[in-house]
């Protein structure tokens, strides 16, 4: 494992900690999208199936647990133990102009046109543009909290660390999956106005 990837994965686990203590501390989820979350879950679902199937290491079982067990703890929060706090109104983008596509997307383009795979596709695909709903949300509201911010860019820095990471496999392993690395540019690319939003935030505080 290169330094990419391991910094890639504490990054998104970073960043799914940091919403679900925000959830938890503050007993509410208030400018939370919770359809991004359920996107999220469903990426892990149709990712991590694997998980029946075959062993890789400790680590990558872990990791996979982890991020499954968090994303429905998530969906749980927001719709169910905090639900008077979920702000539906605003988080009103249509699930399935995502989903939809995506899914016929990965049954066209795909490495193996089998079942595992093709659900390993669609989740790589979808994961690219789960957070649409979060942004869709934050240009409505038109305002952020800080710890939700800081949520979005630990996201976008573990994607944006995975292209080095595909860049690192390329040149010191001669592996290359375009489908990948296609979605996390998508992804990234999403994230780059929320970056910059960021930064220069950041930079303006005292």
């Amino acid at each position: 494992m290169n330094i990419f990837r391991l910094t890639g994965d504490l990054s998104h686990l970073a960043a799914i900690i940091i919403l679900l203590l925000k959830i938890w501390k503050t007993r509410s989820c208030a400018g939370i999208s919770g359809k991004s979350q359920i996107l999220f879950a469903l990426v892990f679902t149709t990712r991590y199936l694997d998980l029946l199937t075959s062993f890789i290491s400790l680590y990558n079982t872990t990791m996979k647990v982890i991020y499954i067990g968090c994303a429905y703890a998530t969906v749980y929060l927001i719709y169910m133990k905090f639900k008077a706090t979920y702000d539906g109104n605003h988080d009103s983008f249509r699930m399935e102009f995502l989903v939809v596509p995506v899914g016929g997307l990965a049954c066209l383009v795909n490495h193996d046109f089998s079942f595992l795979e093709i659900l390993w596709t669609f989740s790589i695909y979808l994961e690219s543009v789960a957070i649409l709903p979060q942004l869709f949300m934050i240009s409505k509201t038109g305002e952020a909290e800080t710890i939700t911010t800081h949520y979005l860019f630990f996201l976008g820095l573990y994607r944006a660390l995975y292209l080095f990471n595909w860049i690192w496999r390329f040149y010191f392993e001669g592996f290359f999956d375009m489908i990948a690395i296609v979605a996390g540019m998508v992804q990234t690319i999403l994230y780059c106005d929320f970056f910059y939003l960021y930064v220069t935030t950041s930079i303006s505080l005292p």
